[in-house]
């Protein structure tokens, strides 16, 4: 019998089978569609990191059973579309940046990123282009180029830019090599490189010290899991903030740490800042702060380019030696291993040289997820995967450290989930489909009163956002705080 979608992320974060008979689903047609099984894909992210809170949730609180958790396709069809539905003050967020969009060269296709100023730069530069380059001295500059070409210059130049590749092309490119022989979370730590520990495993206790454990949660209000878990967020854009943001929502204090000289998107901080606090912080002069935060840290959360963190102590390996308890988890855009390792990546890119493009498009053009859907996906496996090493960490002491990447995310969607779910798949859709609602995708779909959009007043204005679509029973239905202005809070633990 294969594994259905959830199923088996739910075996690669080495959770007790037993449990998945206490998730339920409201399928709904027209949600997230698309030519791969994105809404399955989506599903399972999702309902794994709620099944993950629940059972540390019970753990914690000394319940006999965990609780039953929920998944609705409409409440995670709008939450993978959040950056869409954000308004403040009635205002929608911009979008894509003029010189972040597909063009045509002499034998292909090429997506170019340059929403950063630091990106766009690097990308003229790259390309010869005068600084005030429009999208039509762009297409006449591409136009005669081959794409591998544009694709290793504007890379050398460090900006962005992927050559489009079918899923038979990404398959035999020595990246997608590496990434085939890696498993879709992978683990350091208790249980062995590449694989979660084995269900309620444990290990000895922590080296320096006593193990470190969270113990139980107090009564009274809705039931968070995370609660008195510090959380270091080093994370940028989409993936690692979603997943920091899930862990807000379920009582973690998550402070987000940026550099002071890089340039951050307001809107962008805005829909994935909800429940945490954000704070500047100068990494090299500001040493003693950061230590002061490692030093009573329960999860530090990174999303930079690989390697570009390891001058300061936070290569994943240098956390878990300094501190053996310490949760690590890693997100990146292609891996940590392979040619492109170290390369900088967005979820659009990914989708370009992994297949996903060539496979949502057309012979005339290539196309894209409705969604940014490997950094929603990969995000909620983040924080899913964050939550099971706090619960095998309640029994050992010990820490994890845990690495997931877009791109591997990206194989799954094309080449696992398919393989996977069949005629046995109805354990992850066992509710009855209620009927066709509009796709959240659209992002102008919904509009209030809507059951998975919310508004609320905050220090940015009034804000509208998606629901988070994380449930369970008894579990928080909300952020506790609206998202701040960036940078203002202090470099310290509340």
């Amino acid at each position: 019998m294969t594994l259905t979608p959830m199923a088996a992320v739910w075996k690669e974060l080495g959770g007790d089978p037993e449990l998945l008979s206490g998730v339920s689903t409201v399928a709904r047609a027209g949600t997230l569609e698309s030519r791969l099984p994105v809404r399955e894909s989506a599903r399972a992210c999702v309902g794994a990191c709620a099944l993950a809170a629940a059972e540390l949730g019970a753990l914690r609180a000394g319940l006999a059973r965990v609780p039953e958790v929920g998944v609705d396709d409409g409440a995670v069809a709008t939450a993978f579309v959040s950056e869409r539905h954000l308004r403040i003050d009635g205002r929608a967020p911009v979008g894509f940046a003029p010189l972040s969009r597909f063009w045509r060269t002499a034998d292909g296709w090429v997506r170019t990123h340059a929403n950063y100023p630091h990106h766009r730069a690097r990308l003229l530069a790259a390309l010869g282009a005068p600084d005030d380059a429009r999208a039509e001295d762009m297409a006449a500059l591409l136009g005669g180029r081959s794409a591998r070409e544009v694709e290793e210059s504007v890379y050398a130049a460090g900006g962005l830019a992927v050559a489009l590749r079918t899923r038979e092309e990404w398959a035999a490119h020595d990246q997608g090599l590496a990434l085939a022989e890696r498993p879709l979370i992978e683990w350091d730590g208790p249980g062995g490189r590449g694989g979660p520990a084995e269900p309620g495993g444990t290990a000895g206790g922590t080296a320096g010290g006593g193990p470190r454990r969270l113990g139980p949660l107090s009564g009274g209000g809705p039931l968070l899991p995370a609660a008195g878990v510090r959380v270091l967020d080093l994370t940028r854009v989409i993936a690692g903030p979603v997943a920091t943001r899930t862990l807000a929502l379920l009582g973690a204090d998550v402070l987000r740490v940026d550099g002071p000289r890089l340039p951050e998107d307001p809107d962008a901080h805005a829909d994935t800042g909800f429940g945490k606090r954000s704070a500047v912080l100068d990494l090299e002069s500001g040493r003693r702060d950061l230590d002061e935060l490692l030093a009573s840290a329960d999860v530090v959360v990174t999303g930079y380019r690989p390697g570009s963190l390891d001058r300061f102590g936070l290569s994943p390996e240098a956390l878990a030696e300094r501190r053996p308890d310490l949760v690590v988890a890693q997100v990146s855009a292609w891996g940590t291993y392979g040619p492109w390792g170290g390369r900088r990546g967005f979820d659009s890119l990914v989708q370009v040289a992994t297949g996903i493009a060539a496979a949502e498009g057309s012979p005339e053009r290539p196309g894209a997820l409705p969604a940014q859907a490997l950094d929603h996906g990969t995000g909620y496996l983040l924080a899913a995967a964050v939550l099971r090493a706090l619960a095998e960490r309640e029994g050992s002491g010990r820490g994890r450290v845990v690495r997931l990447a877009l791109a591997r995310t990206a194989l799954w969607l094309t080449d696992g989930i398919g393989h996977r779910a069949g005629p046995d798949a109805a354990p992850d859709t066992a509710a009855a489909d209620p009927g066709p609602v509009p796709d959240a995708s659209a992002g102008e779909s919904y509009g209030l009163p809507d059951p998975w959009l919310a508004e609320r007043s905050g220090p940015l204005g009034v804000v509208r956002h998606a629901l988070p679509p994380v449930s369970f029973a008894g579990g928080p239905v909300d952020w506790s705080r609206p998202p701040g202005r960036w940078g203002t809070d202090p470099a310290r633990w509340a």
